[in-house]
Order: structure tokens, then sequence, then C-alpha cells
């Protein structure tokens, strides 16, 4: 009998191995690439303007070019590459992220068991009681005794319309979604990172050149003191200068304030806590602006961005839950058999004669459930209208992701040579204005105003060569982050280099 059971458990698998192959609801297909030539709606230069002050090099456009999954390292910092080694090394949200991954892939491994028979053990005592009139005579005295019972069972629903088979599918589209939430945490934790990295470094030397012009202020007080003892200014010119001198003191608690809370962010994006952090103090000198930037093709957007790779795999979810709701719409056979022993004295449970066995089919088809079975199918449509909906629209908010990012690109490089010949010429203003009032040959409200010029100015060009920084990295980042390029067969886990 046993060896009957193990031929019949065959012929079920092999079966279902042949009716799974078919499932019902639509086969999933992917959407076509936008056809789309270009990111702007005018063709980008091929590379950016260049002036000679810190970060004004001329970037360059390579079109089609590899990215580094490791890019942060083109901008030549070994403390930010040892920030991003730090990060990548056990970050909560990277944990998160593949701890999300592993539940999926143990759903799918749990679902996998509905495509084979279903194999239970048991074992039952229980004491029972029965009247006469069990018997039809009621007259009959009752009697009481003991039942025993030990068997294997076997159950087996075959996935005759694939339903199974499409939630299989849906879970599989599920462990997809997770492996690019995976990826877009990387990407997002490294650009958060070299972002930040960026800000500090422009704070400090904001803070720097604040100080800077707080000693040109002082010495120009000085100076006005000098003047106003033998009376070549009044009182009036004295106090004036004091006003600019003790605004710009009173702009370095605030650079200093956001430095701080900088580092605190920094610390945190490195998995750390603020205190016990650690960070190196980052400068501006100390990166290097990457002159060869990489350009994908529009048309492999679409394949590159996690975000939208993460929206297709819902989109093929979906659809696969048309299938699982359309197979509710068929029949339903179940195949059942066991084999046991039973018996009222637990001695002899394992005797001749007292083995017992059974063995059923069972067919079930919906007729009639007041239209439930449509509604799901419709509803799962609706679903897959929705999904489709919102992946264009995440291709549409990439591509001005790019486009905004190659705008920044272009014009904060031309921001920056003006920033800087603004400086320049601020510079020489200042300086050429204080000589003649050393002489008295100008005003002392050209020398307040020669000042605040040279003060806007010089914060400015820090700020516009900070930018250019972090708009290099917005690049890296609206492509996707070149984690296809890791080299690993998973690519939400690409590795570091020694």
């Amino acid at each position: 009998m046993i060896q009957s059971l193990g031929l019949r458990s065959l012929t079920i698998a092999a079966t279902a191995a042949f009716l799974g192959a078919c499932a019902v609801g639509p086969d999933y297909r992917a959407p076509d690439a936008p056809a789309v030539g270009l990111y702007t709606e005018k063709p980008q230069p091929e590379q950016t303007e260049a002036v000679q002050v810190r970060g004004g090099e001329a970037q360059r456009f390579e079109v089609g070019a590899k990215i580094s999954a490791e890019w942060w390292t083109l901008f030549g910092s070994p403390e930010l590459d040892g920030l991003m080694r730090t990060a990548l090394s056990g970050h909560p949200t990277l944990a998160a992220a593949q701890a999300a991954l592993r539940q999926a892939e143990e759903n799918l491994n749990a679902q996998y068991a509905v495509l084979y028979p279903s194999v239970d053990a048991g074992l039952s005592a229980r004491r029972q009681r029965i009247s006469g009139a069990s018997f039809g005579n009621p007259a009959s005295p009752g009697s009481v005794f003991n039942l025993y019972n030990a068997s294997v069972n076997v159950s087996y629903a075959i996935d005759v319309a694939g339903g199974a088979r499409r939630e299989l599918e849906a879970l599989q589209a599920g462990i997809d979604f997770q492996r690019f939430q995976l990826e877009a945490a990387y990407l997002s934790l490294t650009a958060n990172i070299a972002t930040t990295a960026f800000r500090e470094a422009s704070l400090r030397e904001q803070i720097r050149a604040t100080r800077e012009i707080l000693d040109l202020q002082e010495r120009g007080m000085q100076l006005v003191e000098k003047q106003f003892v033998i009376g070549a200014v009044s009182r009036a010119d004295v106090l004036a200068q004091r006003a600019p001198l003790a605004a710009t003191r009173a702009s370095v608690p605030p650079l200093e304030k956001a430095l701080a809370q900088t580092r605190n962010q920094l610390a945190v994006l490195v998995g750390r806590f603020p205190g016990e952090a650690g960070l190196p103090e980052l400068d501006l000198s100390a990166f290097q602006l990457p002159q060869n930037l990489p350009l994908s093709l529009p048309s492999d957007l679409v394949r590159q961005r996690p975000d939208i790779r993460a929206a297709e795999t819902v989109l093929r979810q979906t659809n696969a839950r048309i299938g699982v709701a359309q197979a509710l719409m068929f029949p339903q056979l179940t195949l059942s058999g066991g084999y046991g022993t039973l018996s009222t004295s637990i001695s002899n449970l394992f005797d001749p004669g007292t083995q017992v066995w059974n063995i059923g089919a069972s067919l079930l088809q919906p007729i009639f459930h007041a239209g439930q079975l449509q509604a799901r199918k419709r509803g799962a449509e609706a679903a897959y209208d929705q999904a489709f909906a919102q992946y264009q629209q995440t291709v549409l908010g990439a591509f001005q992701n790019v486009a905004d990012v190659l705008f920044a690109l272009e014009f904060d490089a031309v921001a920056l040579k003006a920033q800087a010949e603004a400086e320049t010429a601020a510079r020489e203003s200042l300086e050429m204005t204080q000589k003649q009032f050393e002489f008295g040959s100008t005003s002392y409200l050209a020398l307040l105003l020669a000042q605040r010029q040279f003060e806007q100015a010089r914060i400015g060009l820090v700020q516009a060569q900070a930018a250019r920084y972090a708009d290099t990295a917005a690049l890296f980042q609206a492509l996707g982050g070149g984690w296809w390029s890791s080299g690993e067969q998973d690519p939400a886990r690409p590795t570091l280099a020694n």
C-alpha cells in the first residue's frame, strides 16, 4: 500500500508540472523604453565653462560611458571614501532593506509548498462513550472505550488554472522589488553622504572666508580710528565702521552652528553616534572635481535607475495578480489520501487488522458568487492600471531629474566663472579703495561699500564652488549610481575594492 501511495504521489507531481505550465491571465510584457533622444529640450554642450579657481575645471560629457559603482572615488578624497566604506559596512538603513529582502525570499520559499503534496503524520488518543441510540436501540446501555490512531495523510491541490504559479510569479516580483529597494537605499545613502560632506567643506570654507573678511574689517576699523584721532574722519564714520564689523561677527555663530549640525548629520549617515563619530574635518581643497562625466543614453536610463526598476516590478506583480484572481473562476481539484492504524488498545495499535486507509478526490467549480470573483478580477486589472500609471510617472520624474542636474552642471559652471570674476574684481576694488582712503582721496562710504561687496563676493564664490561638487554627485545619483557595474550576480550587493 505504501508503494502504491508513493507511485500515486509521483503521478500527482508530474500532473501538476504539466498543468502548471499553462496559467490563466495575461503574460507579463515589459514596457518599451521611451523613444526619447535627449534629456533636455536642446542638446547639451560638450563641456562646461572653466575658470582658474578651485572646482572651476571644465567637465566633459561622455555619452554612453561606463558609470563606476564606486563613483565617489572620482573625487579623489580618501576621507570621503572612508566615510562611504564605514556606512556601507552596516548602516541600519541598509540592514533594514536587507532584512526586507530576506523576508520576501522566504515568503516565496514558503509559497513553493503549494506545488507539492502536503504530508502530515498524526497520533491521537481519546476516550469516548456511545449510547445505544447510535445503533437505533435507545434501551441498550452505553459503552465507554478508548480509541487510538496513528496515520499518515497526504493532500494535494492541483494547480489546474495556474493560480498558484501566478502567485509565485507575483512573489518573485516582490523579491525583485526589495532588491531594487535595497539598491536604492545604497544609492541614496552614498549620495547623501557625498552631498553632506561637500556641505561641511563649504561651511568650513565659508567660516574661514568670513574670518578673513572680519580680519580686513578689523584692520579697517583700526585705520578709521587712527583717522579719527588726527581729525580726518568724524565720530559718525567710526560708528559706521563698527556696524558692519559687528554684523560680520554675528554671522559667524550661525555658520558654526550649521557646521556642527552638518557633522552630526554626517555621523548618523555613516551609522555612528554624533558624540563618538570621530569624523575627519573635510575641506574643499581635499576634493577633486571629476573632469569626465558619463552620460547614459536616455534609452538606458530605465534599466539603470533603481526606482524605475522597482516600479516595473510592481507592474509585473500586479499583472500576475490578475491571473491569480482569474484562476479562482476555474475548477479546483484536490486529491487526498491517508494510511494508518486504529485500535481501542495502544498495545495492539500496530497489530495486523488495525490498518485503515482512505483515498479521494474533490472537484470544486464556482457557479454563483454574486459577482464576487469578477469583481476581484476587475480590481486586479485596476491595480495594474494604477501601477502602470505610477511607473510612467516614475519614468517622467527620472528624466526630469537628469535634465535638472544637467542644467545645474551647465549653469552652475557659468555661475562659478561669473562669481570668480566678481570676487577678483571686488578684492581688487577693496584693495584700491583702502589705499585711496589711507591717502584721503576717497570717502569712507566708498570703503564700506567696497568691503560689503567683497564680503558678498567671497561667500558667493565658496558656495558656487561647493555647488559644482554637489551637482556632480547628483548626476551620478540621477543616472542610477552604476550598481550594474559592480560585477556581482546580485545587483543589490556591490562589493568594495580593498
